[in-house]
């Protein structure tokens, strides 16, 4: 095993308008990003497919249970999205991707991820 986490996991699920897109994902993974030497059992779930799963939902307003099941476990992206709204860090998420929308490529096939959507 590498002591090195993985970059960018290897995506074995449908992939979602929603998703972001490597630059988007590297524009926020900062926000995300924990500690190496946090106590307790190693984390199984990929920090990017979390964030996926909250974006797939601030977009289509669906509710925790009603998530698509190849994203994680509801429970545990809820657990995430609690846990990062107590600690602040998802309004600078959601501003950043909100913000920078224009930036990103436009996508014909992709309307979430237009600059010309709301």
């Amino acid at each position: 095993m590498s002591d090195q986490p993985a970059q960018r996991p290897i995506r074995r699920r449908h992939r979602y308008p929603s998703d972001l897109s490597d630059r988007q994902w590297d524009v926020v993974s900062p926000f995300c990003a924990q500690p190496t030497a946090t106590p307790g059992r190693p984390r199984s779930t990929s920090l990017r497919e979390v964030v996926d799963a909250i974006n797939y939902r601030w977009n289509t307003g669906c509710s925790w249970r009603m998530l698509p099941h190849d994203f994680p476990p509801w429970q545990t992206v809820y657990w995430y999205f609690r846990a990062w709204q107590r600690a602040g860090t998802l309004r600078p998420v959601r501003e950043t991707l909100q913000r920078n929308r224009a930036a990103w490529p436009t996508d014909p096939d992709n309307p979430l991820k237009s600059p010309d959507t709301p």
